[in-house]
Formats: structure tokens, C-alpha cells, sequence
């Protein structure tokens, strides 16, 4: 097909950055193909809206975290929908403590995003809970110091992960995870530069 030329469709072309084929030597424009990509103002609105940017902040390990306690719920100054989880009846106690009085109660809440401590909450509604948090912050950047857990449950209803990836998240204490949203489509923002170079 080298050689072949073909002529402008109607009204030009609208292409921002085409979807080409390469056959030999010739470029067939995506205008005919089907593939022709939206014009730059369908995009417009979501370039020009603004931004809500958060930093979710995970405090240091304490005797408590070493100790895999469960906490009561720690308050975040400012923005209560990002307070820590409600661990109801288990909160004080360690995950062995639990584990040893009630093991099939320790092991649904690990395995089903539903289950909730009694009188206290579940994975899937602490999600919507930070979700919830997340969709009324006004545009800015909002840095919070939160639980890990409240972490996870942010990354999961950002991303909209499903609720069981809750415990697939590792976070780490003392670091900074950072979302970014533009209505309503938030981004993790991964690959932040070493302070220090690894050793290699």
C-alpha cells in the first residue's frame, strides 16, 4: 500500500493525537478507520477543573501497633470522616487476646469485607466512610495524619478496588501516600523520589 494518498473527510480532521496503522510506508489517518479520538473539547472540563489533592499521612509505630492491639477509633483533627476504625468490643485488645477467645469471629473479619467487631464497623462501610470523606473536601491540598487502615480503605474507594483488596495494602508507618482527585476520578500518585540513593 506504499504510495497511497487519501483525501481530508468532512470538515477536516479533529484528531488531537491520532490512532494511526503503519502498512509499509503509508499512514492511514484514523478518520477511517474508526478510531478517530474525541475532540479536545470533550476533554476540556476535566483538564480545566480543580483539583483536591490529600496526603494521607500514617502515624509511627507505637507499643500498641507492636503489639497488634486494636485501636479506639484515633480522631483526625479537621476531618472527622477519617477518624481511625471502630473496632467496637475489641478495641484494647490484642489480636491474640481476640484470636484466642473467638478465632472463627477474628478469622471472618480478616476474610469477609462485611463482618464488623461487634458494635463496631466493617471494612466495606469504614470505605465508605473515607469515601465519603473524600468526595466533600473542597479543592486543595489536604494533608491528615490517619491510621493505616484508613489508608487502605482510601486507596480502595479511590481506586474502586474491590473491598477485599483492603487487606492486600501494605502500608508503612511514618510515610506519606498522596491521592488526587478531578471530578470524582482520583489518581495515587506512586514513585516518589528516594531521599537516599539504595545501595547497590
Amino acid at each position: 500500500m506504499a504510495g497511497l494518498t487519501f483525501p481530508p473527510p468532512p470538515g477536516g480532521f479533529t484528531v488531537a493525537r491520532p490512532c494511526r496503522i503503519f502498512t509499509g510506508t503509508s499512514v492511514i489517518p484514523s478518520s477511517f478507520l474508526g478510531c478517530r479520538p474525541r475532540p479536545y473539547r470533550v476533554y476540556a472540563p476535566l483538564m480545566k477543573s480543580a483539583v483536591v489533592r490529600v496526603q494521607f499521612v500514617t502515624r509511627p509505630f507505637d507499643a500498641a501497633s507492636r503489639q497488634i492491639r486494636f485501636g479506639h477509633g484515633a480522631p483526625c483533627p479537621g476531618h472527622e470522616g477519617l477518624r481511625g476504625p471502630d473496632t467496637g468490643q475489641w478495641a484494647g485488645r490484642t489480636l491474640d487476646e481476640v484470636s484466642a477467645e473467638d478465632p472463627a469471629a477474628v478469622r471472618r473479619w480478616l476474610s469477609d469485607p462485611d463482618y464488623a467487631p461487634p458494635g463496631g464497623e466493617s471494612v466495606t462501610a469504614l470505605t465508605a466512610r473515607v469515601g465519603a470523606a473524600l468526595a466533600g473536601l473542597p479543592p486543595g491540598t489536604h494533608r491528615a495524619e490517619v491510621d493505616q487502615a484508613v489508608v487502605r480503605a482510601g486507596v480502595v474507594h479511590a481506586l474502586e478496588l474491590p473491598a477485599a483488596a483492603f487487606w492486600r495494602l501494605d502500608v508503612r508507618p511514618d510515610t506519606v501516600t498522596t491521592l488526587t482527585g478531578r471530578l470524582g476520578r482520583w489518581n495515587l500518585q506512586l514513585g516518589q523520589p528516594l531521599e537516599q540513593p539504595l545501595d547497590r
